[in-house]
């Protein structure tokens, strides 16, 4: 058989709202709308202010980091030493007032899963190195210093960090497997269940709700600059 090229073509389309509409489509389409609509406005929670994102430390992200320690201990049934979320996968805040499912997944669009590694006490020196350069990342379970780029006075299980010691950490499966440049966790063995990070916020939120709590992260100087 001889290889022939093959020429493709294409042509771009710009969706606006003056383009017709197909009644057909829309009329099909309308019951699908309608129960994502109900689903995604479903509140599940309240929170009495505004939850948002920013470095080294704030309201939303230690809420997040101890979602993800929490609910990693209730679905693994193990002590969880530390928990942590890239900066980077954050991308909404939640709202004073009502929270509703919709808003999660605008917080949390990615299908990250909740996983655990459980690593030295070295290697995780150097992956709160990493946190530091990059200007502090959402944790629970650890409060440390960063000067010079570098992660000091680090604090885990009220004890300074040993660095032969084993520690239990939950993260996302995307930097367990070495994204955003954490290449020092990829080759550790992790546990997965499958549990999605999104769920587990979801769950963490309601369980609050259904304890007649609202929302109300407080921030507690987990990481602070050093001069």
């Amino acid at each position: 058989m001889i290889a022939q090229d093959i020429a493709v073509s294409f042509k771009q389309y710009k969706i606006v709202s003056s383009l017709p509409k197909d009644s057909n489509y829309i009329h099909w389409l309308q019951p699908y709308a309608d129960s994502l609509h109900k689903s995604m406005n479903q509140v599940i929670g309240f929170s009495v202010s505004t939850l948002t994102n920013k470095q080294p430390e704030s309201s939303l992200g230690d809420f997040m980091a101890d979602c993800m320690r929490a609910m990693a201990e209730k679905k693994f049934h193990k002590k969880i030493d530390a928990a942590f979320m890239n900066i980077g996968g954050i991308r909404s805040y939640i709202p004073k007032g009502d929270i509703t499912i919709g808003k999660i997944y605008e917080l949390m669009p990615f299908d990250n899963v909740l996983v655990l590694q459980i690593i030295k006490g070295n290697v995780l020196k150097t992956f709160l190195d990493k946190i530091a350069a990059t200007g502090g990342w959402p944790l629970s379970g650890i409060t440390m210093g960063i000067k010079n780029n570098k992660a000091i006075n680090i604090i885990i299980n009220e004890k300074p960090l040993q660095e032969n010691a084993d520690y239990i950490i939950a993260n996302t499966d995307y930097i367990a497997n070495g994204g955003d440049d954490c290449t020092m966790l990829k080759n550790i063995p992790k546990q997965n269940i499958g549990y999605l990070l999104r769920d587990a916020l979801i769950e963490y939120i309601i369980m609050f709700t259904k304890q007649s709590k609202p929302i109300e992260a407080v921030m507690d100087n987990r990481i602070v600059y050093v001069n």
